[in-house]
């Protein structure tokens, strides 16, 4: 039976082009209308009001400058633009992934990262649909939500940063432990599971929690998982099919190749392609390396066909992993003119 998760991310609002891609509907345009900072607060102007109910009654109808000019507050102004935006770039590529591509090209229209990542996470959601593997999807929320990472008898463990802050001010215990925090009293040190095969099962039911650690040390079903996960978005957002395997160190004399997969594994592998003297404690950031091969070399530029893709992923100085899905999309040695 296929299992139903991210329950939030608006995948069941989205239609299937011909493509098999995620074609964009009024009601997953609505839908982000009624997120906290679109809705109308107790003391919105009338025309506040009035632009907020028309756009829900009708999501792609025009909305002129006047009209965004007679709000009162500034802060709307500025979210009904980023909605307009957001909703001019989703209804005129036809599909999220074709909106999410456009969004690297020159000329993008600006956007906040929130909305960058709730498209990372539809597309997501709709390559997962029918894998059934409680790994891939545990770790493919890395594509879209910031991570902590903790070592634990040399296991590479990563927990939502979101959920650890929140469990960290409440002790686990909600609104309670929010106002036991407050008076000073000290709770208990947090605890999540780790995702295993044993437990496994019980990641459907809690998805849009995100309370489940994922293990991604070496060998590990969770480092595995995000291989097969980068595969699948690789291979249907740039058509190329590719294959992805964890690797513990990078030995190629002829390294011609790589993608950091977050900023701080960009820098890094940078500084050792270039062959700089990278500090130790700096080479301790990184947390995975994975070959790249494309199965089809002719989809390569012509200087590295056939020549493996080096990847990386990297915590920051503070522990925070902050995964950057789009360096895929625009940094891999793509053969434009084939």
């Amino acid at each position: 039976m296929s299992h139903d998760f991210w329950l939030s991310s608006g995948y069941h609002l989205l239609d299937r082009t011909a493509e098999g891609r995620l074609g964009v509907t009024e009601d997953f345009i609505r839908a982000y209308l009624s997120r906290p900072e679109m809705m109308p607060p107790d003391e919105a102007c009338a025309q506040e009001r009035a632009l907020h109910a028309a756009l829900l009654r009708e999501p792609l109808r025009a909305v002129s400058s006047a009209e965004l000019a007679a709000l009162a507050d500034p802060d709307a102004r500025e979210n009904f633009a980023i909605f307009l935006r957001l909703r001019d770039l989703l209804h005129q590529s036809g599909s999220v992934e074709t909106a999410y591509c456009a969004l690297f090209r020159p000329g993008a229209p600006a956007l906040p990262a929130l909305f960058i990542d709730q498209m990372a996470a539809v597309i997501l959601r709709g390559l997962l649909e029918g894998r059934d593997d409680p790994f891939q999807a545990r770790a493919a929320e890395l594509f879209f939500r910031v991570q902590r990472s903790s070592l634990r008898d040399g296991a590479i463990l990563l927990a939502d940063d979101e959920t650890v802050e929140g469990l960290g001010r409440t002790g686990g215990f909600g609104a309670l432990g929010a106002l036991v925090a407050q008076a000073g009293t000290v709770l208990r040190e947090v605890e999540m599971d780790i995702l295993t095969r044993e437990n496994g099962e019980a990641y459907w039911a809690r998805s849009d929690r995100h309370d489940m650690v994922l293990d991604i040390s070496f060998t590990r079903p969770g480092q595995d998982a995000f291989a097969r996960v980068l595969e699948a978005w690789i291979g249907h957002l740039l058509g190329a099919e590719v294959q992805v395997q964890p690797v513990q160190t990078i030995r190629d004399e002829r390294w011609v190749w790589h993608v950091g997969l977050d900023a701080e594994a960009s820098t890094i592998m940078n500084a050792l392609y270039q062959g700089e003297d990278v500090p130790e404690e700096r080479l301790k950031q990184v947390l995975a390396l994975f070959r790249l091969d494309f199965r089809d070399p002719s989809l390569m530029l012509p200087r590295v066909a056939g020549r493996p893709v080096y990847l990386g992923l990297a915590q920051d100085r503070a522990g925070n992993v902050r995964m950057k899905p789009q360096n895929l999309v625009v940094n891999l040695p793509l053969n434009t003119g084939h």
